[in-house]
């Protein structure tokens, strides 16, 4: 239960100092943003300070949200944006780990059955994430052949496959990932339920 328990005080650190880290990211972000749309005089100090030191932080950001034709000022906000879903991202990712270990000690407890029925759980899982990110990656148009991404099509192809060849498009919509997502529900239970 180590690991329990050093996920625990991670989180326990982690949860504070992201969300301060945000807030002064906030800030920053604020006074930025002030500076850029010339709300704080240009010449004044805090205007300095901000080109000279809050600037580079935001540059990063700045030259990805040009480059897609949006507007530059607004690159702090999107940079705050950004650092919170990944404070939220990350937290999640830390408890989700620190849920599996503590099904995975449950499990093992329960001798070779529940271990097998775990491991299932967790197949069934990464089964329906690689729907979810194959869905989420055809929204936003990133390449299947792409690394982020090709684990997701490589592991659905065989379910997503023999459906499209079942279920037809409803106009421009694909349902067979829905369909193939309620499916692993329910093979998760009947198989479940069947040890």
């Amino acid at each position: 239960m180590t690991i329990v328990s050093l996920l625990d005080r991670v989180l326990l650190l982690l949860r504070p100092a992201l969300f301060w880290a945000a807030l002064v990211l906030g800030v920053l972000a604020l006074v930025d943003w002030l500076v850029r749309t010339r709300r704080i005089n240009a010449f004044s100090p805090v205007a300095r300070v901000a080109r000279d030191y809050v600037d580079p932080l935001f540059k990063p950001v700045e030259r990805t949200i040009t480059r897609a034709g949006g507007n530059p000022q607004t690159a702090p906000f999107w940079a705050l944006a950004l650092a919170i879903l990944g404070g939220i991202v990350l937290i999640s990712l830390l408890e989700f780990a620190r849920d599996q270990v503590l099904m995975g000690f449950a499990a093992a407890g329960n001798g070779p059955r529940g271990l097998v029925m775990q491991l299932l759980r967790w197949t069934f899982q990464i089964l329906r994430l690689a729907l979810i990110v194959r869905v989420i990656s055809s929204w936003i148009r990133v390449s299947p052949y792409s690394p982020w991404v090709r684990w997701s099509f490589a592991l659905s192809e065989p379910i997503i496959g023999p459906l499209r060849r079942v279920i037809p498009p409803l106009g421009m919509i694909d349902i067979t990932p829905i369909v193939a997502f309620l499916l692993l529900g329910l093979l998760e239970g009947v198989v479940l339920g069947a040890l």
